[in-house]
């Protein structure tokens, strides 16, 4: 039985007690800064070269290449991290809004800018479909709603007890949130193209819109609320001003330091918070005791591996093998040695087929012969990121995880990446012969470098049935003083997602410790 510390918002009475932090994606960095801003002495392990996680940079020629997430929304999430140590974010990284939000084009020419205007993105739809004008103002109504509920009054709650589920139920079931996004979508809007337009979201953090619960149309909102961003000097920018913030008030970041394992050990020490200490033993490190471990390695990865020497560990990992993960992706970043002019930041290319396609890539056993596209076009924002009269690019592909579709990688990813390359000359003439740098990242790097189960790119799919109380829980109810961060656990993926189970696991730490919650 774990013991909490007795003396409440007093931070004299818990100066000694030490927290790590496994991995410095965005959730991670996020825990580091609260655990460290509310006064434990915070040590955040990585095992890459470079901070980030799934947000790391590659940089290739004078091209720099974001590796991970490009679309920054609801920016205060990121602002209260250094608000809450006493700090401005201006001082440290400058957010630049993007319009369009994303260009969506589809196979027989149709072209949609989805922006964040309202009178504007009417004039879009009137543009497909003057019948869907006041459809649409209704689905904007419900996202509104639906944004009120799941974001701001549940996005950063934790649900550690069923009853926290059973509270909330009948304002999820007015929402419809058993129903998916596309069948929401749908009831109001009619026309083909603007379905998907108002549906794509949720393959932006790791769903299906046939499944995903309607609740992840809030994104919508999201956007339309706060706007989408993009750092200057690239999402690698973001990251570099997190560390920064967390070194300046007092963190340590230890690089090329994966941590091996964890063992829970016991300590008789009345002034620590719990009757056991986490040994965590990681490459080039001593092992270190710590009263606390907030892990934003991948979910499986943490208890298969790191925690694998408890039994508890062992059934955790199988129970969350019969999940239903998210789909992995393949990206392909390139330079070329021309610009491209009229193109958007964000340009999805949606492929012949919708639905079929999804179905191929959530439940086939193959990869697909056709594809849809998110391109990403940092130049357009930020020209630093690749050499004069050049562009920066990276595409990614949705596809089959490698527990769905064991594909070898290793063999099909250079003639699938030409197979992208060919399809995106129809919208960026020339590009081939243009390239002079490209790389790529496949589900088997996912699993192999991020050690992603299943090499899926967003972990825990997001549907219904494995959100909130359903999804891994932001404290382990059987390993004392053990916490999870990241898109495995409340609320999921996406920036703001991971950046606020990051909130809602400080706050747990914070009952848990007695201390006022930051």
């Amino acid at each position: 039985m774990s013991r909490a510390i007795t003396a409440k918002h007093d931070k004299s009475s818990y100066h000694k007690v030490t927290a790590a932090v496994i991995g410095s994606g965005f959730g991670g960095l996020a825990s580091a800064i609260r655990l460290q801003a509310m006064g434990i002495q915070t040590t955040c392990y990585e095992a890459r070269d470079k901070p980030g996680g799934r947000a790391y940079v590659y940089n290739d020629g004078g091209f720099t290449f974001d590796a991970g997430p490009t679309v920054i929304t609801a920016p205060h999430c990121l602002e209260e991290l250094f608000t809450i140590a006493g700090k401005a974010m201006s001082d440290y990284v400058t957010l630049v809004p993007v319009s369009p939000f994303y260009r969506l084009r589809w196979s027989d020419g149709v072209e949609f800018d989805y922006v964040g205007n309202e009178s504007e993105l009417i004039e879009q739809i009137r543009r497909i479909n003057p019948r869907d004008v006041e459809g649409y103002k209704r689905f904007a109504d419900y996202t509104r709603r639906v944004f009120q509920k799941g974001y701001v009054e549940l996005g950063s709650t934790p649900f550690l007890r069923f009853r926290d589920m059973i509270s909330v139920a009948p304002d999820l079931m007015k929402l419809k949130a058993h129903r998916s996004v596309y069948s929401i979508v749908s009831r109001f809007i009619k026309d083909k193209h603007l379905r998907q337009a108002f549906s794509f979201h949720p393959l932006l953090v790791g769903g299906n819109p046939f499944d995903t619960s309607a609740i992840y149309t809030l994104i919508h909102w999201i956007e339309r609320e706060w706007g989408v961003y993009f750092p200057r000097g690239g999402t690698g920018a973001l990251v570099n001003a997190l560390v920064r913030l967390f070194r300046d008030i007092g963190g340590e970041i230890k690089l090329n330091s994966p941590v091996r394992s964890a063992k829970i050990v016991p300590t008789n020490d009345e002034s620590r918070p719990f009757d056991s200490q986490h040994l965590l033993t990681a490459d080039g490190t001593t092992p270190s005791r710590y009263d606390i471990v907030v892990s934003n390695a991948d979910i499986h990865h943490t208890y298969s591996q790191i925690y694998s020497e408890s039994e508890y560990a062992s059934r955790r990992s199988r129970a969350l093998e019969r999940m239903d993960w998210s789909m992995s992706l393949f990206v392909l970043y390139f330079g070329t040695i021309k610009r491209y002019t009229d193109i958007a930041h964000h340009t999805i290319l949606f492929g012949r087929r919708f639905k079929g396609l999804l179905r191929d890539i959530f439940k086939g056993s193959s990869l697909p012969r056709d594809f849809s596209l998110y391109l990403h076009a940092p130049t357009i924002t930020d020209e630093s990121l690749a050499p004069e009269g050049c562009e920066s690019f990276y595409v990614l592909s949705p596809v089959p995880h490698l527990g769905k579709a064991d594909i070898d990688w290793a063999t099909a990813s250079q003639a699938y990446g030409d197979t992208i390359l060919q399809a995106l000359e129809e919208y960026l003439p020339g590009l081939r012969q243009s390239v002079v740098t490209r790389r790529h990242f496949t589900p088997l790097n996912f699993k192999t470098e991020l050690n992603a189960f299943n090499g899926s790119a967003f972990s825990v799919s997001p549907k219904l049935t494995q959100s909130a109380y359903f999804r891994p829980h932001n404290r382990d109810s059987k390993i004392p003083g053990l916490y999870i961060v990241g898109a495995g656990t409340h609320p999921g993926a996406g920036v703001p997602g991971v950046v606020n189970t990051a909130k809602a696991t400080s706050s747990v730490i914070a009952k848990d410790l007695q201390v006022g919650v930051l």
